[in-house]
């Protein structure tokens, strides 16, 4: 829990440059001579655009940032203008609810514009903006975005020295636009209750349901997933405002200890995001209390307003997610692990023609490949394996197939080692052994029924001398997708997890 690999110091490189960037935005608007409320924005609008922009390269990464402007502007001068006109204030909110979930379909850049949207909207019911300050709050925002892009693209351009880590490609595109659609209404269904039900707790700080029922359905894409998230936020604020309570409230608001415990969180926020989203949200927790302290309203009686509206966002999050259009666990469970078995045949065919004098075959994508998407199976199984699951005959199963998928990449990254030795030589078993791999694979990704349920895969040969290490492993690959055959599919015909 507090002790996690970091990786050339990737973690802790970007929470430093994420402090050196939002300090610069604030810095350069505390010059200029901005009210605090635009220091604010400026500073909230440079952590987004350092931690929501996650294009796969740079040149990506900067066309993002420069677009950003062209979402948060309009939506910041709606909010403002609409401010003391609550229904049509509370209808622009949840209309931008649904754009901003649904332009995720167009992947990070999508996503990025999507959060950067609503957090602009959401960041003037924080702060009380009004019309007067729509200047000001434009000129704030303008200069963090470029002080963030300064940061990140000139003094400290890390991504182009370590380049951002490889994501598999997303789900077909159908599937894509489906799932995303269907989060769209669930997201504004969700917030339109956390809006009605946070206005009758507070006329004044309604805003932090809505929030929270929106980053709740940040990076998921099942039920599972937004129920586990929900809980994890609960949690993290929970502590959070504990921490708040000792840390926030003595402080009063003074100017320089809480800027550099802002500075604190902040880090804690860029640092713990990758590991854990409740670390992460006692972090931001923290920081909204701090600022809370600056802007002189800070009270226990906040906090604790504070846990009641994420209470009541967690909980109209997961009744959406269950009861409107769900997007089932299962159904993504399988289409990444299906991808996952595809990438072992791919990988084994290709080391089998590399075997045979192929030079131009190379299974070395394919595994890069594969490592990939198990990282993205063990996300979208994290929900069943989750300590507070209460299923435990499931929660066997998930972690056998994780486990088996594991021995599968295991044995492909050593066929893949031997096939790149020069001296390595052909075995003719191989290509049948080969044949049956592919066989196994067709058997665990192709629908059946019980009635016609198929046999189980065939033992591997067993072969009269001491077997090459190719064919070795290529046996191993046999007896692991056999094995992987009674967590996936029985009794016959039936789902990982029925959810």
């Amino acid at each position: 829990m507090f002790v996690a690999p970091d990786p050339g110091l990737l973690r802790l490189r970007t929470g430093l440059r994420a402090v050196l960037g939002i300090a610069l935005a604030v810095t350069v608007a505390e010059l200029a001579g901005f009210s605090l409320t635009a220091s604010i924005t400026g500073g909230l609008a440079a952590l987004l655009a350092l931690f929501t922009v996650t294009d796969a390269t740079v040149r990506g990464q900067a066309v993002t940032t420069l677009l950003l402007p062209l979402a948060g502007f309009p939506v910041l001068a709606l909010a403002t203008l609409l401010h003391d006109h609550t229904l049509l204030r509370d209808a622009a909110f949840l209309l931008v609810v649904l754009g901003g979930v649904y332009a995720r379909r167009w992947g990070p850049r999508g996503h990025a514009l999507g959060i950067f949207a609503f957090m602009n909207f959401f960041s003037t019911q924080f702060l009380h903006a009004v019309p007067a300050q729509l200047p000001e709050l434009y000129a704030a925002v303008g200069i963090a975005l470029a002080a963030a892009g300064a940061v990140r693209f000139v003094l400290w351009p890390i991504e182009r020295r370590t380049p951002p880590p490889a994501a598999p490609a997303p789900l077909p595109g159908t599937g894509l636009a489906r799932i995303t659609t269907r989060q769209a209404v669930q997201a504004t269904a969700a917030c339109a209750v956390a809006l009605g039900i946070g206005q009758v707790l507070s006329e004044d700080r309604w805003y932090w349901a809505v929030g929270t029922t929106w980053w709740i359905f940040v990076n998921t894409v099942s039920r599972g997933d937004t129920l586990v998230r929900g809980f994890r936020r609960f949690l993290g604020t929970l502590l959070g405002i504990a921490v708040g309570m000792v840390v926030a409230i003595p402080l009063h608001g003074a100017p320089l200890p809480t800027a550099l415990l802002v500075a604190v969180c902040v880090f804690g926020i860029f640092y713990t995001a990758p590991l854990s989203y409740s670390w992460m949200m006692l972090a931001v927790t923290v920081m909204a209390g701090l600022l809370y302290g600056l802007l002189g309203v800070l009270d226990p009686a906040l906090l604790v307003l504070r846990l009641e509206e994420t209470v009541v966002g967690a909980v109209c999050a997961a009744l959406a997610v269950l009861l409107i259009l769900p997007v089932t666990t299962h159904a993504i469970n399988d289409a990444w692990i299906q991808r996952a078995l595809r990438a072992v045949h791919a990988a084994t065919a290709a080391s089998e023609r590399r075997l045979s004098g192929d030079e131009a075959a190379d299974p070395r994508p394919h595994v890069t490949e594969l490592d990939l998407l198990l990282g993205r199976v063990r996300l979208s199984l994290a929900p069943l394996v989750h300590p507070l699951s209460p299923f435990r005959e499931r929660k066997a199963r998930v972690r056998r197939v994780l486990g088996l998928l594991d021995e599968c990449a295991a044995e492909v990254r050593g066929l893949a080692a031997v096939a790149a030795d020069p001296d390595a030589s052909h075995d003719a078993r191989l290509a049948a052994a080969c044949w049956r791999v592919e066989s196994a694979v067709e058997r665990l990704t192709s629908p059946r029924t019980p009635e016609h349920a198929p046999a189980g895969a065939a033992e591997p040969e067993t072969a009269p001398h001491p077997a090459p290490a190719a064919l070795g492993h290529v046996s191993g690959l046999e007896r692991l997708l056999a094995a992987l055959d009674e967590p996936l599919r029985t009794p016959p015909g039936s789902l990982l997890v029925r959810s």
